[in-house]
Order: structure tokens, then C-alpha cells, then sequence
């Protein structure tokens, strides 16, 4: 469904320390390692999202799905936020592309694949 929630990011400093907290407080959560640090991709029983370390912002970030990303970039960025360009297609995710509203908020648009 376009414009709905569609995934989300958790970026934290320490990822196992991360892991072993959400995976206490969430138990349908389940966390399947990827990259060469703690990194991962999680299954929910709603949506899936991604764990990444060493981010000093420590936050969680709401990606939005779109049927054409760059059709997206373009409307944020003439609405006056920002957006990166969009990333290359991730194997089972999809495109992304990181924003800031015109007030600094930070959220996603997501495309899948």
C-alpha cells in the first residue's frame, strides 16, 4: 500500500547490546545477522525493518512506502525537505532513500523491489 509505513531503521551505537534489549521487550521480534559488524535485518509481525550500529544519533526511523522513489525525491525536495538519492535495489528490500522534512524531521521513502 503506497504512502503507509513500510519499514524501519534502528541505528544505535552498540548493536548486540541492541539485539539482546528489543529481543527481551519484543519477543515476536526475530533478528537475522547481516554484514560484517552487528548488523541485521528483523522480522516483525508487522513490519520488517534493519539494526545498524555505530550511529551516534541513536534513533529509529520510519520509512514510508512510494510506488516510484524518484518521483518522491523530487516532491520532497520541491516541498522544501531534503532527500538523498535514492539507493541502488537492496536484494529482497527494495529502494531508499533518506529525508528531512522542512523542519528537520527525519523519515524514508521505500520502494520495494
Amino acid at each position: 500500500m503506497s504512502n503507509a509505513p513500510s519499514y524501519f531503521e534502528i541505528g544505535v551505537l552498540d548493536g548486540a547490546k541492541a539485539r539482546a534489549f528489543y529481543q527481551r521487550i519484543l519477543p515476536g521480534w526475530t533478528f537475522h545477522s547481516m554484514g560484517e559488524r552487528e548488523q541485521a535485518w528483523i522480522e516483525t509481525p508487522g513490519l520488517r525493518g534493519g539494526l545498524h550500529d555505530q550511529d551516534v544519533e541513536a534513533r529509529i526511523e520510519l520509512f514510508f512506502a512510494v510506488d516510484d522513489i524518484e518521483a518522491a525525491v523530487r516532491t520532497v525536495r520541491e516541498a522544501g525537505g531534503e532527500a538523498d538519492d535514492p539507493s541502488p535495489v537492496e536484494e529482497g528490500f527494495g529502494r531508499f532513500a533518506a529525508c528531512r522534512d522542512n523542519q528537520g524531521v527525519r523519515f524514508g521513502l521505500h520502494q520495494s523491489s
